[in-house]
């Protein structure tokens, strides 16, 4: 049983990190074979999504040292633009953060931006979370 928590709350992680990977199918799974408690696996999908999400704030806090590099992916304008959207919608756009493409790269614009670290774990929790659970209800609702 450690396991399946072990392996959701990795899945969970690294979905949240700029890494190209899905924990909705592990979490649906779990829920599915009825060996798990239903609020330790959102607790777990949920603790492991949002460190990921913090993994990538702490590297847009970092950001800057590197801008200067010849590998550095985006040019001084790219890292401009993102910065004018990110001020634009401010940090309510991190209630995005569970969507799928768009939400892992506005955690790192977040950690450039400075956005503070209660906040950011407040909002971002919260979208998680939300995701999560939301995703239950409908597993659950099927069966």
């Amino acid at each position: 049983m450690l396991a399946g928590y072990t392996g959701l709350f990795i899945s969970a992680f690294g979905a949240a990190t700029l890494l190209p990977l899905q924990s909705e199918a592990v979490l649906v799974a779990l829920l599915l074979s009825g060996d798990y408690s239903l609020w330790w696996l959102l607790a777990i999908a949920t603790l492991g999504n949002v460190l990921g999400s913090l993994v990538n704030w702490l590297l847009g806090r970092s950001v800057e040292h590197f801008r200067a590099r010849r590998w550095f992916p985006l040019s001084s304008a790219q890292l401009e633009k993102t910065r004018s959207h990110y001020q634009r919608w401010g940090h309510w756009s991190l209630l995005l953060s569970w969507v799928p493409i768009i939400g892992d790269p506005l955690t790192l614009v977040a950690g450039v931006m400075r956005e503070p670290l209660w906040r950011f774990l407040l909002i971002v929790s919260l979208a998680k979370a939300s995701r999560y659970a939301v995703l239950v209800m409908l597993t659950l609702q099927w069966i």
